[in-house]
C-alpha cells in the first residue's frame, strides 16, 4: 500500500471560485473572498478582527511588529514549535527565551513561565500543539499580573478550543496556518485574529506595505501613502478563493478527521496498556480537531526503526521538530530558561502518523500494519538492552 503523510483534501467547490474570482476582475487580494474569510473568522473565531496573510509566518511577523518588538526584548515561548515561532521575534531583534513544555500536551508548561519573566520580558507566545489547547486561563492571569501580551500560535488550532472559546481568541493576538499539511488548506496561507481592538488600525497599515490604502478603499482619505513600517502580507485572491471553499466544509473536515483521529486511538490503546508507547492526552477543558495523531515511542532509536519499516510497506509517518534550542539560529538567538528535559526527551520519541480526508477506506490496514512494526520494532529494542 502507498500511504502518503498527507493528501491534501479538495471539498469540490474551489476550482468553480477560482473562476469566479478571476471573472470578478481582483485577482491582487482583499476582494470578494478575501472579505468572505475574514467574515468566516470573525464569526467563528469571535475575534475583533482577521486579516488574511499569504502564511502563519507573516502573521506571526506581524504580531510581532504590532507589539513593537525592540532588540531589548524577550519573547518567552517554548522550544518545541517550528522556527517561525521564533524567527518572527528575531527579526525585529527580539531574544526568544525558551521553557520546557508539558509530558502530557506537549504544550508549553504555564508553570515554568513566571520563572522566565524579566525586566525585559514584552510577550508569552504559546503554540497549541497538535490543536490542543495550552492552559490559557493561568498563561492570561500572569501576562495581566506582569503587563506582557500573549500571542497565540495557533497555526495547528483552527476549530479547536479551550473552555469553549475558539483558540486564537483567547490572546491579545492570535495567528493560523493554512498550508497543505493543516485541516484547512490554501496551499500556503494564515490569518491574523486580533482580539485587542488597539491593533485593528495599524494592522491594517503594516499588511498593506505600510500604507493607509485600506482608507482610501473606503473613502476615508482621498488618496493614499506611507505611513508606516510594513509589508506584503496579504495574500492574492485565488488564494482567499481556494481557502473559502475548504472553510465551508470545515465542520464536516474536523469530524472526519476526528473520526480518524478516534480510530487510531482506539487501536493503539492495547499497545499503551502494555507500556510499548503513550497515545497523546487531551485534557477535559480541550476540545481539539485531530490536526495530528502522533505516538511516543520509548526512543529515537526505536522510531527510526518504525519508520523505516513503515516506509518499507509504503506507508509515511514522519518525526516532528527539532527543539529551537538545539539548533545553529536557536543556540544564537535564544536563551534558555531552566530545564528542558521534557522537551529533549520527547522530541526524540514522537511519530505523527498519516491523518488525511481519504484514508479512512484504508484506516484499518494502516492501523494494524502499524501495530505489527511497533510490536517488532519493541523486540528489537529489548534484544538491543
Amino acid at each position: 500500500m502507498e500511504i502518503p503523510f498527507n493528501k491534501p483534501y479538495l471539498t469540490g467547490r474551489e476550482f468553480d471560485y477560482l473562476k469566479k474570482a478571476h471573472s470578478g476582475g481582483c485577482l491582487a487580494g482583499d476582494g470578494f473572498f478575501t472579505k468572505k474569510c475574514h467574515g468566516w473568522l470573525e464569526k467563528k473565531v469571535g475575534c475583533h478582527k482577521a486579516f488574511l496573510t499569504h502564511s502563519c509566518t507573516a502573521a506571526l511577523e506581524m504580531a510581532a511588529i504590532l507589539i513593537d518588538t525592540q532588540p531589548t526584548d524577550e519573547i518567552i515561548m517554548p522550544s518545541f514549535t517550528f522556527v517561525s515561532t521564533a524567527n518572527a521575534f528575531v527579526l525585529r531583534g527580539g531574544t526568544p527565551v525558551f521553557v520546557d513544555i508539558r509530558p502530557d500536551t506537549l504544550n508549553i508548561d504555564e508553570t515554568k513561565i513566571e520563572a522566565a519573566i524579566t525586566a525585559k520580558t514584552k510577550a508569552i507566545v504559546v503554540v497549541h500543539y497538535a490543536g490542543v489547547s495550552c492552559e490559557m486561563d493561568p498563561i492570561m492571569a500572569l501576562a495581566a499580573k506582569y503587563n506582557l501580551f500573549v500571542i497565540e500560535d495557533a497555526a495547528q488550532g483552527i476549530m479547536s478550543s479551550y473552555k469553549g472559546r475558539a483558540l486564537g481568541s483567547i490572546g491579545h493576538l492570535g495567528t493560523y496556518s493554512f498550508h497543505e499539511t493543516k485541516n484547512i488548506i490554501s496551499g500556503e496561507g494564515g490569518a491574523l485574529l486580533i482580539n485587542d481592538p488597539q491593533f485593528i488600525s495599524r494592522a491594517e497599515i503594516i499588511r498593506d506595505k505600510g500604507t493607509n490604502r485600506g482608507q482610501f478603499s473606503r473613502g476615508v482619505v482621498d488618496k493614499y501613502t506611507w505611513y508606516d513600517i510594513g509589508s506584503s502580507f496579504l495574500p492574492g485572491e485565488l488564494i482567499a478563493a481556494f481557502l473559502f471553499a475548504q472553510m465551508e466544509e470545515a465542520e464536516n473536515i474536523t469530524q472526519r478527521r476526528l473520526a480518524i483521529w478516534q480510530h487510531y486511538h482506539t487501536a493503539f490503546a492495547p499497545l499503551e496498556k502494555i507500556g510499548l508507547l503513550r497515545r497523546p492526552i487531551v485534557p477535559a477543558d480541550s476540545q481539539p480537531n485531530a490536526h495530528i495523531y502522533y505516538l511516543l515511542l520509548k526512543d529515537a532509536n526505536q522510531r527510526s526503526e518504525f519508520i523505516r519499516q513503515s516506509e518499507q510497506c509504503g506507508i509515511n509517518p514522519v518525526f516532528h521538530y527539532v527543539p529551537l534550542h538545539n539548533s545553529l539560529a536557536g543556540i544564537q538567538y535564544g536563551r534558555i530558561n531552566g530545564n528542558l528535559g521534557v522537551t529533549n526527551k520527547l522530541a526524540n520519541c514522537l511519530v505523527r502518523l498519516p491523518l488525511w480526508l481519504g484514508i479512512e477506506t484504508r484506516l484499518e490496514d494502516v492501523a494494524n500494519q502499524f501495530i505489527s512494526i511497533l510490536k517488532a520494532t519493541d523486540n528489537l529494542t529489548l534484544q538491543a538492552t
